[in-house]
């Protein structure tokens, strides 16, 4: 009597696994490749037009400069409140501070080698302030969605400032109307739920109003709209921009940002952002001067990532202190009999129910 060994079955689940690792290690490879092809392009461009690049950044006032700054932390800290109030949309608020800590700090994460490390950071700040993987995660989620569609309806908006070169592209204004019907929130919630469960995370049920898109929706917009001026503020101080280059500075950092979450291989988009903001404002000034302000503002951007996680870091590692403290003020002194069943408690929870609210 012979026996015959079992094969195993492959299921759709284990084989779409597989296909994902194999894709995850393809990146891996590509990404260090790809990484020096955008800073290799971006080198070429600089030295093609050095004479004019560095004459630009010679005259760059220091004033200008700061001013170009401030916006640009503007931006960023307008771009953190939408991201929070969908945090807090899902479940208790987490407080500014705590918030503010998860969101900018693990921004970081961007730089490092590797497609996922700024997630994986922001899951950990999650987990210390107890806040749930699934929220963060959705709420992530539909800030990408929100903000990529008003960056691509803020960079159609600027087109007539481009049409002039490329009048055969006046036909993208057709898109304006699809984005704008996205932000439906019945269409927004189960496009956030159809790419969970395309991702096969768990399942959230999402509650969006049209008070909540509006809110969120208005504060992208001051978000880009700052660091647009951040943009035309460097270009204002090189040359003689008028205020009708205001639009053309939102529409390009808009939909440079957008492009650069899309290239998610590069770290921080590297490239992207300043193929799309040269392209844009080489209509209006020479090339040389679009690729110096293109440098500076990439430079500016890591200088403000950097100062914003660490302020962040401090006042959000004092709240979750202060809050811990309260905490263990409020439970007062428990006996040695009841400890291990209190302990256990907290270990087998989710870690939020039980929690008192988080402060700033």
């Amino acid at each position: 009597m012979t026996s015959t060994a079992t094969e195993p079955v492959a299921t759709p689940d284990s084989t779409a696994k597989v296909w994902m690792r194999r894709a995850a290690r393809l990146i891996a490879i590509m990404r260090p490749f790809l990484l020096l092809l955008a800073i290799g392009g971006i080198a070429y461009m600089a030295y093609s037009h050095w004479g004019e690049v560095s004459d630009t950044l010679s005259k760059m006032p220091w004033y200008g400069v700061a001013a170009s700054g401030i916006s640009l932390l503007l931006g960023m800290t307008f771009g953190w409140l939408t991201w929070q109030t969908l945090v807090d949309s899902m479940g208790r608020p987490t407080g500014y501070a705590v918030g503010a800590r998860i969101m900018l700090v693990s921004q970081l994460g961007k730089y490092l080698p590797g497609s996922v490390w700024a997630y994986v950071l922001q899951l950990e700040l999650g987990r210390k302030a107890k806040v749930s993987r699934a929220r963060l995660f959705t709420a992530t989620l539909m800030y990408v969605a929100v903000s990529s569609i008003i960056s691509l309806v803020l960079g159609l908006m600027a087109l007539p400032l481009l049409l002039d070169e490329t009048p055969q592209a006046a036909w993208v204004f057709l898109l304006v109307p699809v984005g704008l019907v996205w932000l439906h929130p019945r269409m927004l919630a189960k496009s956030g739920e159809f790419v969970l469960k395309l991702l096969r995370r768990p399942p959230v049920t999402l509650r969006l109003t049209w008070p909540l898109v509006a809110k969120l929706t208005g504060l992208t917009v001051l978000s880009y709209a700052f660091l647009g001026l951040h943009l035309w503020l460097l270009a204002k101080s090189v040359s003689s921009a008028d205020l009708s280059m205001v639009m053309l500075c939102v529409g390009a950092i808009a939909v440079g940002l957008t492009l650069g979450v899309v290239a998610f291989i590069l770290p921080s988009g590297a490239g992207v952002r300043e193929l799309v903001i040269v392209a844009a404002l080489a209509s209006t000034m020479p090339r040389g001067e679009a690729v110096a302000l293109a440098l500076v503002s990439r430079l500016m951007f890591t200088v403000a990532d950097v100062v914003s996680a660490g302020v962040a870091a401090l006042f959000g590692r004092r709240a979750l202190s202060r809050t811990e403290r309260d905490a263990a003020a409020a439970a007062g002194p428990v006996d040695a009999g009841s400890a291990p069943k209190a302990a256990a408690g907290v270990s087998s929870g989710s870690g939020t129910a039980n929690e008192p609210p988080a402060r700033d």
